[in-house]
């Protein structure tokens, strides 16, 4: 599968802790994260990781982009809610981007962690059964 890992600055370090937590359901997966927080996964725990642009410089755009082609099967982009943040339209589009294309999304360390439970069980093995369908129907009503 392929999990793309996205922190906000104050966020980083939780992201990290979670990543070298299960190391071990990970390293079997294509792992995709923006730029700093790429370089900070990959210092803590040698996954391989393909880095984006920092997230402020279109690395969330990237990632928006590979989840428009159906090319993404979970995200975990650990959010600062209480910091403004310069790029918050990207930010925005990227959920909204994984609600239109039904990608699982955690936001915090909570639902990263059910998440986490499912993929180890298996549980998004469906993800395996849209890709490649191309464009979600839009109803117009």
């Amino acid at each position: 599968m392929n999990i793309a890992c996205i922190a906000h600055d104050k966020k980083k370090d939780d992201l990290v802790q979670f990543m070298t937590a299960y190391k071990p359901v990970l390293e079997s997966h294509s792992l995709f994260a923006t730029g700093t927080t790429g370089t900070k996964i990959i210092e803590a725990t040698d996954l391989s990781v393909h880095r984006f642009r920092s997230g402020p410089l279109g690395g969330d755009q990237q990632i928006g982009a590979m989840i428009a082609e159906n090319k993404m099967d979970l995200v975990f982009f650990f959010r600062d809610p209480l910091t403004a943040q310069p790029h918050e339209p990207d930010i925005n589009a990227l959920i909204r981007l994984c609600d239109v294309y039904s990608i699982p999304l955690a936001t915090n360390m909570a639902s990263a962690e059910i998440l986490i439970a499912g993929l180890s069980r298996g549980d998004l093995e469906w993800r395996g059964l849209v890709k490649g369908k191309g464009r979600p129907e839009f109803n117009e009503n």
